[in-house]
């Protein structure tokens, strides 16, 4: 199989370039556009059967432990749209997408290719910039019910779905959303634990 592992940093992925030589790595940087570049230039320069982003993320949902590692089936391009009068109001809520038109369903790009290992499954939502406010952390929260943040986890899903390329997001829980402090968060075993993950299902693939 042509498999490629990509992040958003090497730091996040290090310890699996450093046990697993077998596949192709990238480092596509922070965020949705150099995620969805990057990406796009790779598969189509060379045809992959499975695509795994890993990396870390922060949890809206406090029964998710600091260093768990969960499996995305479910993201969206989350701060896409309009703050007003202390609301968020999505591109769809404006009536500016169509929130079923491919590769969307219901808003959601979601991941069918099933592969966990025990995984837990989750929604998440990626947004552009990470907050401490409190408002806006409890207004995505409450409108999207997903269970973690990232800054790229949509990129995958987007791309891979209209490329037709089977694909997994694995993510270690690092924080909880809003917390912006880093002596509170568990960085390492949330890189370590999802490289590990990572790796249980490579070997079994």
């Amino acid at each position: 199989m042509n498999i490629l592992i990509i992040a958003a940093t090497e730091m996040e992925i290090k310890p699996l370039m450093s046990a697993y030589f077998e596949d192709d790595f990238l480092i596509t940087g922070v965020g949705s556009p150099t995620t969805v570049y990057h990406l796009l230039k790779k598969v189509t320069a060379k045809k992959y059967d499975i695509v795994f982003q890993i990396g870390v993320a922060g949890s809206f949902d406090e029964s998710l432990q600091l260093g768990e590692v969960v499996l995305v089936n479910a993201d969206c391009f989350a701060d896409l749209g309009a703050f007003e009068n202390k609301q968020f109001y999505s591109l769809f809520d404006l009536n500016l997408n169509n929130p079923d038109v491919f590769p969307l369903k219901n808003g959601w790009l979601k991941n069918e290719f099933e592969k966990n290992e025990g995984l837990k499954y989750v929604k998440g939502i990626t947004v552009n910039c990470l907050t401490d406010d409190a408002n806006k952390v409890s207004l995505f929260k409450e409108k999207y019910q997903a269970e973690i943040e990232s800054m790229e986890g949509a990129a995958l899903h987007f791309v891979c779905l209209q490329e037709n390329i089977p694909f997994l997001q694995i993510r270690g829980i690092s924080n909880f959303v809003g917390e912006r402090d880093k002596s509170k968060w568990q960085l390492q075993s949330a890189i370590e634990n999802s490289n590990n993950a990572a790796l249980q299902i490579l070997k079994s693939m």
